[in-house]
């Protein structure tokens, strides 16, 4: 009887202070967050400013006084950005192709999903197989005449930037697709009972529809090849002109011992991240309040 009585009551307790109690729901993934991510996050920041030696900022200093450090957050970002948006890109027609009802549709999904499955190693592995001196592709290519000798495609930006846009368009194909799926297809089909070609309706209707959800995918896209390693490593050229972000904190904390550097160059990662994500997120917000016409 107690506890017939007690449920009731926290319902209307939780009622009166505008809860949600499904919002409970998401108590364990808040604990599970806290554990495995605030706390790591917050044991890093401090040991950022805890340096081996000199003042608690003396690894930013150090990071941005030194054009060999400081410069690898411009060579990330001109291989992040790029692979990005030709991911992002590349998924708008894809999907759209594909949303509705297609023959042989789950077959090309899968096909178009496998690179998510090999990994970035293997992936590396295949493009130095097939893009090698040695691949394939030039083997192929000096064999009916087009080129005299073989093409450069490994161990250099080009080679990184192949294998970020192999792993990373599933990925993004798979999240355009589901956004574009929750478009209402008839919103196109009265556009075109008016007179609008496939153009108009596409860019009126289609786009600013799915542009919101092409926001969130282009923040975890660039996230993913921000914080590329693998790549830079294996395909790429780590000591020049792929010396990633990433690369220059695995240095720091696994080669010359300095987990404090190390720490310091990964909080500096994060904060670039999360700026690029806080600007496409104004930029999301812009748009719900331009559809909405200003309100709530």
């Amino acid at each position: 009887m107690t506890a017939t009585l007690e449920k009731p009551a926290l319902r209307h307790r939780l009622a009166e202070r505008g809860v949600d109690r499904v919002l409970l729901l998401l108590l364990p993934g808040v604990v599970f967050a806290v554990a495995l991510f605030l706390y790591p996050f917050l044991y890093g920041l401090q040991l950022s400013f805890a340096p081996k030696e000199g003042g608690v900022l003396s690894n930013y200093s150090r990071f941005f006084g030194d054009p060999y450090l400081r410069d690898t957050i411009w060579t990330t970002a001109g291989i992040a950005l790029p692979a990005t948006l030709i991911n992002v890109l590349a998924s708008i027609p894809t999907a759209y192709v594909m949303r509705g009802k297609m023959r042989g549709k789950r077959l090309l999904t899968t096909i178009l999903v496998v690179p998510i499955t090999l990994g970035t190693v293997l992936t590396a592995q295949g493009l130095i197989m097939y893009s090698g001196p040695a691949g394939w592709l030039n083997k192929t290519l000096m064999g009916i005449g087009l080129i005299g000798e073989p093409l450069n495609l490994i161990h250099n930006y080009t080679g990184v930037l192949l294998s970020l846009v192999i792993t990373g368009f599933p990925f993004s194909f798979l999240l355009t697709l589901s956004y574009l799926s929750g478009i209402d297809p008839t919103l196109e089909r009265a556009a075109a009972t008016l007179g609008a070609s496939w153009g108009q309706r596409f860019r009126r209707i289609t786009l600013p529809l799915l542009a919101p959800g092409l926001a969130i995918t282009f923040c975890l896209s660039f996230v993913m090849a921000f914080s590329v390693f693998p790549s830079a490593q294996l395909v790429g050229d780590p000591a020049g002109e792929t010396r990633v972000i990433s690369i220059a904190a695995y240095h720091a904390a696994f080669e010359e011992y300095d987990y404090s550097m190390g720490s310091a160059i990964a909080m500096i990662m994060a904060v670039i991240m999360l700026i690029v994500i806080g600007l496409v997120l104004t930029w999301r917000a812009t748009l719900y309040r331009g559809a909405t016409g200003g309100k709530g």
